[in-house]
């Protein structure tokens, strides 16, 4: 495709801004408008009859900028993208592939093609022996060596096959089982897994090794650590079969490792990592919550994919977003966002986005292998609030960057406590930064508060700085995989329109390539010589002090 740049609804969103964008007021526009809310909101229902409330009004736009997004959106043929990644076509242009994960949550069992091949049998298979497996864990039919039920269960994984299953597990606590506890172990630092394993028992805790090739370096030095600590514990070799699965597809290496490949899940290669939690890489999360509690996530997730390929875009939730995103970073050249959850539950949630957004949309190379001349992917950070109130958001609020935010909150807590006082008064939080970011405080309120000379413009607000507001009944299976699926659809919008392949990661490989090389560097004692001269002054005094 050519650049975006050149499409006449870009040509025309550029005018835009230039003409009512960069001095919009949000304050005025409320004014002007007593029927705003209605027009720039949007209620999701799921499947359950659950709904999910999606406001937009307090971004930076009105009617005619919003109609040239949906202008752009066509000229850029996301739909016709979007159909394709649906149909199972090789959309991950670089590697070759399907771009697939939608297929995972097909609840509804319909038939789903890649190469051909209806897949819908294979996931079904998938689930139900994850269903099988989980059962047996939860219900206590599943026994270590020396007969005890599993009470700890260690995901070790790292990427896509960690922050999928961290996030989802501590967002669904509520669900969890009352008596089995999940860890996770990424960081190939030591210290990762040797505090974890200070708080299992050999006898009672069952690993599950996420790698679909079962190579990854530092998944597989965390799994031969885990490995390692259990054999000197249990002595026999035979009993890692009743202790460790694998949630890979290389059935040689698996049972290298020691592992029954009946205990063996397996996913496609058209399941991208930061698209794996609907996979067998939840298998973590299915024992946590139950599996009956897994299929509402999957069915969630379905229920927004639904929406996506059926509603028309001015209509579309996730196209909208996606639109917004490139509205704020191409147009009002705003290089980052921010994802605010009120819900401690969500405190992983906006690092799971960070992977999802930067390492789909971190990219400069558009799919005909072209370097872009615009911007595309933002950076995305974000902490679950309260907490988060007093510490970064004095640059939202008074800042000279323009930070678009995303505000989530469930209406209904699971934890009601003194009468639902804490709710009430993390709701108030939620209403009154969304309100006070787009209003701000002009100096004649500041004066009329009773402030005086030098002071004033310290207390002064811009305001306008642009908020979407996503208010849930509660957060709950259902709701939590319709959440996720939102911000797949919207960070997807975004990649379709900047013409770059948001489903490659070539990025993440150039350091791990030269981190191998470095490695058989480190296992002697001998100074180094190649390298520039930072690295290879750097290698020779860690080795000096190591």
């Amino acid at each position: 495709m050519s650049s975006p740049t050149q499409l006449p609804a870009w040509k025309k969103l550029e005018q835009l801004y230039e003409s009512k964008g960069k001095g919009f007021s949000s304050r005025d526009a409320f004014k002007a408008d007593t029927d705003r809310f209605n027009k720039f909101s949007h209620t999701f229902t799921n499947y359950d009859g659950s709904k999910i409330l999606f406001d937009y009004s307090k971004n930076l736009i009105d009617e005619s900028i919003l109609s040239a997004l949906f202008e752009l959106a066509k000229e850029a043929k996301v739909e016709s993208l979007r159909d394709d990644m649906f149909a199972g076509k090789h959309i991950n242009t670089t590697e070759d592939r399907a771009v697939y994960h939608v297929a995972l949550r097909n609840r509804a069992n319909k038939p789903m093609h890649v190469d051909g091949v209806n897949v819908a049998p294979e996931v079904d298979a998938v689930l139900q022996h994850m269903k099988e497996f989980s059962d047996s864990v939860r219900s206590g039919e599943w026994k270590g060596y020396t007969g005890k039920r599993i009470e700890n269960v260690v995901n070790i994984g790292i990427g896509g096959s960690d922050l999928g299953p961290v996030m989802v597990t501590e967002a669904l606590k509520p669900y969890a089982h009352e008596s089995i506890k999940v860890h996770f172990v990424s960081n190939v630092d030591g210290t990762h897994i040797a505090e974890t394993l200070k708080l299992c028992d050999p006898e009672t805790t069952l690993f599950l090794i996420a790698s679909k090739t079962f190579t990854t370096a530092e998944t597989c030095a965390n799994a031969q650590s885990a490995k390692n600590w259990f054999l000197d514990a249990v002595k026999e070799k035979s009993h890692i079969a009743k202790h460790f699965v694998a949630l890979s597809t290389n059935a040689p290496e698996v049972e290298k490792f020691g592992i029954d490949t009946k205990n063996m899940f397996g996913f496609e290669n058209w399941v991208g990592g930061r698209y794996s939690v609907w996979s067998a890489i939840g298998l973590s999360v299915c024992i946590y919550i139950g599996y009956d509690n897994f299929d509402k996530f999957l069915k969630g997730a379905q229920a927004v994919d639904e929406h996506f390929t059926s509603t028309p875009i001015a209509d579309n939730i996730p196209m909208i977003a996606g639109l917004l995103t490139v509205w704020y970073n191409n147009f009002h050249k705003a290089q980052t966002k921010l994802v605010a959850p009120f819900d401690q539950y969500m405190h992983r949630f906006p690092a799971y986005l960070q992977q999802l957004s930067m390492e789909s949309n971190g990219k400069s190379v558009t799919k005909d292998s072209h370097f872009v001349n615009y911007e595309t992917g933002v950076v995305l950070f974000g902490e679950p609030t309260t907490n988060a109130q007093h510490s970064f958001f004095q640059l939202v609020h008074q800042g000279t960057k323009l930070i678009p935010t995303d505000f989530i909150l469930a209406a209904k807590s699971h934890n009601p406590i003194e009468q639902n006082k804490h709710q009430r008064m993390l709701a108030s939080n939620y209403f009154a930064q969304a309100e006070s970011l787009m209003l701000g405080k002009t100096e004649e309120q500041v004066k009329a508060e009773g402030v005086t000379g030098s002071l004033v413009p310290h207390k002064e607000f811009s305001g306008n700085r642009p908020t979407t507001s996503i208010l849930a009944q509660m957060i709950t299976p259902a709701s939590l995989g319709a959440l996720i699926a939102y911000y797949e659809h919207s960070t997807f919008v975004e990649g379709a329109i900047w013409g770059i392949n948001s489903f490659d990661q070539w990025g993440v490989e150039l350091g791990k390539v030269l981190a191998k090389v470095i490695l058989k560097e480190l296992e002697n004692t001998d100074p180094v010589s190649s390298h520039d001269s930072s690295t290879r002054n750097l290698i020779n005094q860690f080795k000096a002090w190591a």
